[in-house]
């Protein structure tokens, strides 16, 4: 599986791999050093944590080198009067006729108790590049539903 991001996402994630290697990395040792210094290491709390720190630290630095490796990167080619990357979205639930207001996103950006969806979330698949007015049908795992955009915005 591929994860869609844009050359701006890519470099956001590297700045941050690049934060966790020099900044993070460092600190973490200081800290194991540091506890290591206070004794008896099969009962100290504050080495087992540092070494837990540094676990996951290690940990999200391969997981973000594995999502720049694995992605696909996209451009935003889509005119300003459509759906796509970095816009919001007002869309219409034909269903029970409510309006929410969605934000556009990559892969890494996605959050969606926040209403930031990815291209690659059912809703954002259906409706990428689709412009006002359009009446579109939403494939879900919970199921098929209709939505209509009712504006989009630039920002």
């Amino acid at each position: 599986m591929h994860n869609y991001l844009t050359e701006e996402a890519i470099n956001k994630l590297k700045e941050e791999i690049e934060y966790r290697k020099v900044v993070v990395r460092h600190k973490i040792l200081e800290d194991i050093k540091e506890a290591r210094a206070h004794g008896d290491l099969s009962e100290n709390f504050e080495y087992k944590a540092a070494k837990r720190e540094r676990a996951k630290n290690e940990s999200r630095i391969r997981y973000l080198e594995r999502m720049i490796r694995t992605a696909k990167i996209i451009k935003d080619t889509t005119s300003e009067d459509e759906v796509g990357i970095g816009k919001s979205v007002s869309v219409r639930f034909l269903e029970d006729n409510e309006v929410d207001e969605f934000k556009i996103v990559t892969t890494i950006e996605a959050d969606p108790l926040n209403n930031m969806i990815s291209i690659e979330s059912p809703l954002g698949k259906a409706i990428y590049k689709h412009k006002v007015g359009d009446e579109v049908m939403v494939e879900s795992p919970q199921g098929r539903y209709a939505v209509r955009i009712e504006k989009i915005t630039v920002e």
